[in-house]
């Protein structure tokens, strides 16, 4: 259709935008729900959740959260953990990279075997676990830093790609003035690469802040479990409690009050205290994701296409 959109391209872009409305709503209204019923009062979502906005408006909840010690050290030790395992990895993962890249590093191929084996293959958890205990890093805070300095072959894989696609002219260039292999990374590899470093670096940020297998398997102290962890255990003793509360309701009211009492009682309950840590777990990462969205789209597409 000359001078003008067809009806086909109009009902097209009117369908694809509808389904993108109603896949952004599926994706935030669950924790627009979280939210508002973590700031209602416990005794009130009794009568029902909500779906909108609080029937009766309190921070308590949140406060609790936050007053709890062993909540902000679980905090420190996911923030602490994040930061460090991000930056280091994803330097350490791109300067491997950078060595794989290049066409005249020996041993290229035992080097690809062992990476691509390694994404398919690994020992499992009991090997792992024998292996963190026989280095001394189980019960350690070293065993949240040490295995993931390595931030895997997949990530190998993208950076190989938006480094073979940086022009080899500007690599000849640098050693005839004299650069080494190091500076040759740090003042033209890295300058080139900051939207597939801040790319990767989201998803490393984002995974390793949502980990809780670590916290699991290779500590026992109260003091190094993260936030994912603690708030996996909230959940598993709530669910635990209204269990046993249905059980005991059935046949002893007075049992089932009492579980009805330990879960908590007026503006804060187990509910909304479990409601409440998820929400606040989860803000450092969405106010980390605007900082990185301005790279994250061009990185990707930088590193998942091939020069």
């Amino acid at each position: 259709m000359v001078g003008g959109r067809s009806w086909g391209d109009r009902i097209f872009t009117v369908s694809n935008v509808t389904i993108m409305i109603i896949v952004m709503l599926l994706t935030l209204y669950p924790f627009w729900f979280s939210i508002v019923n973590s700031l209602n009062t416990g005794s009130d979502l009794v009568r029902g959740p909500i779906f909108a906005w609080p029937r009766e408006f309190t921070w308590a909840s949140w406060q609790t959260v936050m007053a709890d010690p062993g909540m902000l050290q679980a905090a420190w030790i996911s923030a602490s953990r994040t930061v460090i395992v991000t930056v280091v990895s994803i330097m350490y993962t791109a300067m491997f990279t950078y060595a794989f890249s290049r066409s005249y590093l020996k041993g290229k191929m035992i080097y690809a075997g062992i990476g691509f084996a390694s994404m398919y293959f690994s020992g499992g958890l009991i090997p792992s676990f024998m292996l963190m205990n026989w280095l001394g890093l189980y019960d350690t805070y070293w065993v949240y830093i040490i295995p993931g300095l390595f931030a895997g072959f997949w990530n190998v894989i993208i950076f190989n790609a938006n480094f073979k696609a940086i022009p080899d002219a500007l690599f000849e260039s640098a050693k005839m003035d004299g650069a080494n292999e190091y500076t040759i990374f740090f003042r033209i590899v890295v300058p080139l690469s900051k939207p597939v470093l801040a790319a990767l670096s989201v998803f490393m940020a984002v995974g390793v802040w949502n980990d809780y297998g670590a916290t699991l398997y290779f500590t026992q102290s109260a003091e190094l479990q993260t936030l994912q962890y603690l708030i996996l255990k909230l959940i598993q003793s709530t669910d635990a409690v209204n269990q046993m509360a249905s059980i005991a309701g059935s046949t002893n009211p007075a049992v089932a009050d009492l579980f009805s009492r330990a879960q908590g009682e007026g503006a804060v309950t187990a509910k909304t205290l479990q409601l409440a840590a998820m929400v606040i777990s989860s803000i450092p990462m969405i106010v980390m994701y605007p900082f990185a969205q301005k790279f994250f789209i061009k990185g990707v597409l930088l590193g998942s296409v091939k020069g």
